[in-house]
């Protein structure tokens, strides 16, 4: 078996280098983990970045915290973008009393 020699050009190494372009904006962040770890289907990716971005992020992190203690079956990016829902209704209805 010939032992690997590694690249033999300097273009080799600028050839192989890949630019992995970091988000601009810290939520798109949030968003790219939302997405990794809930499962979010590529229909609905849209909407994350978007909730993430109208939204502040302690709104985001206390919902993908709920939504991972107590959805333990079934779809969790719907459970998520649930308690975003009832988050964003929370906020603008006044309160009753």
């Amino acid at each position: 078996m010939p032992a690997d020699q590694g690249p033999q050009k300097f273009s080799d190494i600028i050839n192989a280098k890949k630019i992995i372009k970091p988000p601009a904006y810290p939520w798109q962040d949030l968003a790219l983990k939302i997405i990794d770890e809930l499962a979010v289907p590529g229909s609905k990716r849209n909407s994350v970045f978007l909730v993430c971005k109208k939204n502040s992020p302690a709104i985001i992190q206390k919902a993908i915290n709920d939504t991972k203690e107590l959805c333990q079956t079934g779809e969790k990016w719907k459970y998520f973008f649930k308690l975003i829902e009832n988050s964003i209704s929370n906020k603008k209805s006044p309160p009753q009393g």
